[in-house]
């Protein structure tokens, strides 16, 4: 057996079990695909594949379904997958309308879902060097503030702090303008310096010092340990690839925020797409399960984002959503 024709048999077993969810038969095959063998040349090709761990029988008389192995041969022969252009263009669309960095994590999350029909894990982006644009000081009552924090990358964060029921509207405007004036165009760790000074300064205000932690912990408010996910749904619909209790163990391994994002920095490559299938992940739980994963932002503050779901996946259209939403979102959060 040729290693073109190989390929080729195992490909289009891949994509017909993909698409059907049924075991696939050299006659289907034959019928469906142009091999340009007949059926008894593809059952010997299948015969081969499977004495190579690619394929498997699961049961007797039925026809063959890829292994782990098999999906992972199959990846591994992917041309780079491009997205077709009404999907790019849906994506820019639907990023463009967004309007700061919260609403462009949350679009882009639902959107890779949409995309994929798998569930969708995006990271925030590293913001501890994100400088400060501005910060605006509203007073809730007499005695509380909101420290609004607005960073160069559009992120918003916020954060409430006590302050004196006798401080004055006057008192209270000024304190602002300094606090705003101390904190534009620094990031976290200059800020903290800057604002600590300010507030020792203030050896009769001692509540400034308790602002100025407010609003530093907000401008480090988004910390590259958070994640979104979307689509979690999804999972419910692989009924025949994922039982019930699988779906739990998976659902509780996605919860556990650590391990996912261990999975993906261990598959981050430079923004390259990468793809961990069943027992690759090396969790329990996630070994009936595919990742594909790929990393965004700028260089040195790459976050990552990815879809997961059962591997029995659309691997080629999965990849080049992944690809396609990281290049997006590189471009949104580059200054």
């Amino acid at each position: 057996m040729s290693d073109e024709r190989r390929v080729a048999v195992l490909r289009a077993i891949v994509e017909d079990y993909v698409s059907t969810r049924e075991p696939v038969g050299s006659k289907a095959l034959a019928a469906h695909h142009d091999l340009g063998v007949s059926p008894a040349t593809i059952r010997n090709d299948m015969a081969a594949l499977e004495e190579e761990g690619l394929i498997m029988q699961p049961h007797t008389s039925a026809g063959r379904i890829p292994t782990d192995k098999g999906y992972r041969a199959f990846v591994d022969a992917l041309a780079s997958s491009a997205l077709g252009d009404p999907h790019k263009r849906a994506i820019q669309t639907f990023l463009s309308d967004a309007v700061d960095l919260n609403d462009v994590i949350e679009r882009s999350v639902r959107l890779l879902s949409q995309l994929t029909r798998q569930v969708a894990v995006v990271q925030y982006p590293s913001v501890r060097e994100s400088a400060v644009r501005r910060v605006e000081l509203v007073r809730l009552g007499t005695d509380r503030a909101l420290a609004v924090v607005v960073s160069a990358d559009a992120r918003v964060e916020q954060a409430t702090v006590d302050i004196p029921a006798a401080l004055t509207d006057d008192e209270f405007e000024r304190i602002a303008r300094e606090v705003n004036e101390a904190s534009v165009g620094r990031t976290p760790a200059p800020l903290e310096r800057a604002l600590h000074e300010w507030a020792a300064r203030k050896v009769d205000m001692p509540w400034c010092r308790a602002l100025a932690d407010a609003v530093v912990g907000a401008a480090r408010g988004g910390t590259v340990e958070k994640v979104v996910f979307a689509g979690t749904g999804n999972l419910t619909r692989s009924a025949g690839d994922l039982e019930s209790d699988q779906i739990a163990q998976v659902l509780d391994a996605l919860e556990e925020q650590v391990v996912l994002l261990r999975l993906l920095h261990e598959m981050s490559k430079d923004g390259e797409v990468s793809v961990r299938i069943g027992a690759e992940n090396q969790h329990d739980a996630l070994n009936r399960t595919s990742i594909v994963a790929a990393g965004y932002g700028r260089e040195g503050q790459v976050s990552l984002l990815g879809a997961l779901g059962p591997t029995r996946m659309d691997y080629p259209g999965t990849m080049a959503a992944v690809r396609a939403v990281a290049r997006y979102l590189s471009t949104a959060v580059s200054p």
